[in-house]
C-alpha cells in the first residue's frame, strides 16, 4: 500500500514516482532499512534491481522476509539488537506479490484487489459458475496478507468476499471457516447489493462546501511586457505589469508592479524614480539596485495582496475579466521570480494564488454575504 509514503527518483530528466516500505537486508547481519519501489518496476534494495533481480534477492535471502531466532540486526545510526522468538507475517512469495501490487498502484493500474473486484462485478452481473470460479481465482491471487483489506471494510474484513466466491456449500480459504451455508451466502449477496448502492450514491455526492477542484480550465498568464493599455486586454489585463494605474495613499503608480517595487525600497528618491520608470521591467531593475526594506520577504505577500485589491477596486473593467475566470486555477508566469510565478511547475505561483483570493473577495462582495 502506498498511503502517504510518496517519493520519486529522476532518470534522464524524467521524474519516476515511487514509494517505500520497511525491509530487512541481510549483509552479514540483518539491517533494517527502506525498500524503495518505483513505477518503472525498479526496486532499490541497496542498489536498483529489476523485478527478476529482486525475486532473486528474495530467493537468496539478501532481502529477508523472515528472521531466524538469535539473529543479530542493526538500524544505521540507531542501534543493534538480537532477535528472540521472531515472528513474521511475510514469506518471500508474499513480499514479491505485495511489491508487484505496489507497482500496479504507482501506475494507476488495477492491482490484484482491483482485478478481483472486477471479476466479482462480472459474476454479480452474470451469476454463472464459470464467472464465480474466475472471481474465486482472482480472490486467491490477492496476497493473503492483503485479502482482509480488499473491501475496505474493517468491520466485516473479507468475510462477504470469501463467502461469495466460495458459493453455497463451498469452503473458504480459511480452514476454520465452516462450509458456506445458503443463509451466509444470501447475506453476502445482500452485502454486495448494498455496496453497489452505496457506491452509486457516493458517485453523486456533492460536498457540502462545494467541489475541492475547479470546474473551469486553468488560466495561464504568460510572461509578457505590456507597455500600454488596450481596449480589450483580456487575460493580459490580469498581469501585474499591465499599465493600469493605481492610487495608494495619494501616490499614483503606473501598475501594480511599479507600486510593488517602489514600496520595497528604503530611499525616497529611489522610490520616486521607480514610480516614474517607463516600464515595469525598468522599475524592477531600479529596485534590484537599491537598498530594500528590512525583512521585505516577510511582508511582500501582504503588500501584493493590498495592491491587487486596489487594482481591481479601481478598475472595474479588469475586475470583470478576473471574475469571468470563474473558479479556474490561475497560473502566473514570472521568469524573474520563482516565488511569484509558477514557471512550468518549478515556482510557487503566489501571484496566481492571490489573484484567486481577490477574485473570491469580488464574488463575495457581489453576492453580498451578510456581516462581511
Amino acid at each position: 500500500m502506498i498511503g502517504r509514503r510518496i517519493t520519486h527518483r529522476t532518470a534522464d530528466g524524467v521524474r519516476i514516482p515511487g514509494t517505500w516500505r520497511h525491509a530487512f537486508i541481510r549483509n552479514g547481519r540483518y539491517f533494517l532499512t527502506d525498500l524503495f519501489i518505483y513505477a518503472d518496476g525498479l526496486i532499490d534494495c541497496w542498489g536498483l534491481v529489476t523485478i527478476e533481480e529482486f525475486e532473486e534477492k528474495l530467493r537468496t535471502g539478501w532481502v529477508a522476509a523472515t528472521i531466524p531466532d538469535g539473529a543479530e540486526a542493526a538500524a544505521h545510526d540507531l542501534g543493534r539488537w538480537k532477535f528472540s522468538d521472531p515472528r513474521s507475517r511475510l514469506t518471500p512469495e508474499l513480499l514479491l506479490a505485495e511489491v508487484l501490487d505496489t507497482i500496479d498502484q504507482l501506475n494507476q493500474r488495477p492491482d490484484s484487489t482491483g482485478r478481483c473486484l472486477a471479476a466479482v462485478d462480472a459474476f454479480l452481473a452474470d451469476r454463472t459458475e464459470e464467472n464465480r470460479a474466475a472471481a474465486h481465482t482472482a480472490f486467491l491471487a490477492i496476497p493473503a496478507s492483503r485479502r482482509r483489506y480488499a473491501l475496505g471494510d474493517m468491520d466485516r474484513k473479507d468475510w462477504p468476499l470469501r463467502v461469495l466466491v466460495a458459493g453455497p456449500g463451498g469452503q473458504t480459504y480459511l480452514a476454520n471457516d465452516p462450509p458456506v451455508s445458503q443463509e451466509s451466502y444470501d447475506r453476502a449477496l445482500t452485502y454486495f447489493e448494498e455496496r453497489a448502492r452505496w457506491s452509486a450514491e457516493r458517485g453523486t455526492h456533492v460536498p457540502a462546501d462545494g467541489p475541492a477542484a475547479p470546474h473551469a480550465p486553468a488560466v495561464q498568464l504568460c510572461h509578457s511586457y505590456p507597455n500600454k493599455p488596450v481596449v480589450d486586454p483580456g487575460h493580459l489585463g490580469l498581469r501585474n505589469d499591465y499599465p493600469a494605474p493605481i492610487s495608494v495613499e495619494e501616490v499614483v503608480y503606473p501598475s501594480v508592479a511599479h507600486a510593488y517595487w517602489a514600496l520595497s525600497v528604503t530611499q525616497p528618491d529611489a522610490r520616486s524614480a521607480i514610480t516614474a520608470a517607463d516600464t515595469a521591467a525598468e522599475a524592477r531593475k531600479l529596485a534590484a539596485a537599491t537598498a530594500r526594506l528590512e525583512s521585505w520577504e516577510h511582508v511582500r505577500a501582504a503588500v501584493m495582496t493590498s495592491l491587487l485589491r486596489a487594482k481591481y477596486d479601481q478598475h472595474p473593467e479588469l475586475a470583470e475579466i478576473l471574475l469571468a475566470t470563474g473558479d479556474a486555477t490561475v497560473i502566473y508566469d514570472d521568469i524573474e521570480s520563482a516565488f511569484w510565478g509558477d514557471n512550468a511547475g518549478r515556482g510557487r505561483n503566489w501571484t496566481g494564488r492571490l489573484l484567486e483570493l481577490v477574485r473570491s473577495e469580488l464574488h463575495m462582495r457581489r453576492i453580498g454575504i451578510p456581516g462581511l
